[in-house]
C-alpha cells in the first residue's frame, strides 16, 4: 500500500530501523534516532544499488516519488543514477574553480604587473560592478556571445556607453587568457564587435598630439613669445581642458579665485545646463595673472581690437599653427588629451566624464548632475594640474597621484 503525508509524518521510531514501502523500489527508513530517510532500490546491469533521495520533511513524499521517478527514467536509459549524481557533483565542482570569476581574477592579477597600480585597480571595480555579477558565478566554458550582449547591454541601458564598449574589450581580454591557459577552447567575445550591439555616439574627430608629445607641447606653450592673453589662454585650456568657447567667452564674474572654482552658466555650455570647473592651484595662478593683465573686469580674453567681444575661435588654433602644430594639434585636442591620459592612470570614468561636460543625458536630472562628485573632481583637476606641471619639467614617472574618494 502506498504511503500517505498522514502515515509519513505520524509514523514513530522504534528500537530497531523501520521500512515503509512506497512502490517501484522507493521506501521510508525510519531509524531508531528518530530520522526519516528517503531510500530507494533499484537494479543496473544485474546489481543491486541503494541511493539516498534525502530526509523527510527536507524532502516531502511528493519530492521524493518525483526523484525516483527521474532516476527510474534514468535506468530504463541504462544509465546508473547514482554514477550521474557524482558525475553531476564533479561537474558543479570544476566549474566552481573554473568559474569566470576565479578566471578574471587570474588574468587581472597577470595584466595588472605592467600597470599602474591606479589603472588596475579601476578595471577591477569596474569587473566587479559590471561584469563579475552577471558572469562571475558561471564556468567560462560555459559563456557564450548572447550572455556578453545581455551583458554589455545591460550596462549601455544606464547610459553608460564607454563603459560597456570597455567591459566588451576587458572581457575579451580574459577569454585571451583563458584560451592559452587551457580553460575554454575560443574566445566568445571575439565574434563580437561594439558597433554590433550598442549604439553609436556621433563624434567629432580632432586633431591632437600623443599623450607622449604633452610635455614638450606644454614647454611650447610657456616658451610662446606672442599675445600674453594667447599664451594664458592655451594654458588655462590645458589644466581645465573645457571646450573653446566655454573658454573664450569667459567673464570674471564666473570665477571664485579664493576657493578655487568656476561657475558656467548654462546658457553658455553646449548641454545648456551648469557646469563646474574646479580650479587647480596653477589655474588659480594663471587667472591671478591674467588678472594684472586685464583689470578683471569683463571677459577674460577680450578681442584684439573690440574689447566688448571675445577673442576669436581661432587665435588658439592659429597660435599652435605657428608654435609647428598645424593640422596636429588644436585647442579642443586638450579634451582628449586629458581624457585619454586620466584613464590610463585608472580615475573614475564616470568623474572623467562628468568633468568633461559629457553626461548622457538620461541619467541623473541635468540640475543636480552638475555638481555631481565635485570632492573627487576637485582631487582628480588638481592632479591633472600637477601632472602637466611635473610632465613640463620630465618629472611624469615620479609624480604622485591622490586617491579619489
Amino acid at each position: 500500500m502506498k504511503l500517505t503525508d498522514t502515515r509519513v509524518k505520524s509514523a514513530k521510531p522504534s528500537t530497531k530501523a523501520i521500512k515503509l514501502g512506497d512502490g517501484r523500489g522507493l521506501y521510508l527508513l525510519i531509524n531508531p534516532t528518530g530520522a526519516k530517510l528517503w531510500r530507494l532500490k533499484y537494479r543496473v546491469g544485474g546489481k543491486e544499488k541503494l541511493m539516498a533521495l534525502g530526509c523527510y520533511p527536507e524532502v516531502s513524499l511528493a519530492q521524493a516519488r518525483d526523484a525516483c521517478n527521474a532516476a527510474r527514467k534514468q535506468v530504463a536509459a541504462g544509465a546508473d543514477p547514482m554514477a550521474q549524481r557524482k558525475a553531476d557533483k564533479q561537474a558543479r565542482q570544476l566549474a566552481a574553480e573554473n568559474s569566470f570569476n576565479l578566471i578574471a581574477r587570474a588574468w587581472w592579477k597577470h595584466w595588472s604587473a605592467a600597470r599602474s597600480p591606479r589603472h588596475a585597480e579601476y578595471v577591477l571595480r569596474r569587473l566587479e560592478a559590471d561584469v563579475f555579477p552577471e558572469l562571475g558565478g558561471l564556468s567560462i566554458s560555459d559563456i557564450e556571445a548572447p550572455d556578453l550582449v545581455r551583458l554589455v547591454k545591460v550596462v549601455e541601458g544606464r547610459g553608460a556607453l564607454d563603459i560597456a564598449k570597455r567591459a566588451l574589450q576587458t572581457i575579451g581580454q580574459v577569454f585571451r587568457y583563458a584560451v592559452a591557459h587551457g580553460y575554454v577552447a575560443r574566445n566568445p567575445a571575439s565574434d563580437i564587435k561594439p558597433s554590433d550591439v550598442l549604439q553609436s555616439r556621433k563624434k567629432t574627430n580632432y586633431a591632437r598630439v600623443e599623450a607622449k608629445e604633452l610635455p614638450a607641447l606644454v614647454r611650447s606653450i610657456e616658451a610662446y613669445t606672442g599675445s600674453v592673453y594667447t599664451r594664458l589662454a592655451m594654458k588655462l585650456m590645458a589644466l581645465t581642458f573645457v571646450r573653446t568657447s566655454e573658454l573664450i567667452n569667459a567673464r570674471w564674474v564666473e570665477f571664485d579665485l579664493e576657493t578655487g572654482r568656476w561657475d558656467i552658466p548654462a546658457a553658455r555650455m553646449k548641454m545648456r545646463t551648469p557646469h563646474i570647473v574646479p580650479l587647480s592651484r596653477q589655474a588659480v595662478e594663471v587667472l591671478r595673472a591674467l588678472h594684472m593683465v586685464s583689470g578683471g573686469r569683463g571677459l577674460l580674453f577680450p578681442g584684439e581690437r573690440d574689447h566688448a567681444k571675445p577673442m576669436s575661435n581661432n587665435t588658439i588654433l592659429g597660435a599652435l599653427d605657428r608654435m609647428g602644430y598645424k593640422g596636429r594639434m588644436t585647442g579642443h585636442g586638450f579634451r582628449g588629451l586629458a581624457s585619454t591620459i586620466l584613464h590610463e592612470l585608472g580615475y573614475d570614468h564616470h568623474h572623467i566624464e562628468l568633468q568633461l561636460a559629457h553626461t548622457e543625458r538620461n541619467q541623473v536630472s541635468a540640475a543636480y548632475n552638475h555638481a555631481l562628485y565635485l570632492a573627487p573632481r576637485t582631487v582628480l583637476m588638481q592632479d591633472w594640474a600637477d601632472y602637466i606641471e611635473n610632465s613640463a619639467k620630465g618629472n611624469v614617472r615620479h609624480a604622485t597621484f591622490k586617491k579619489a574618494a
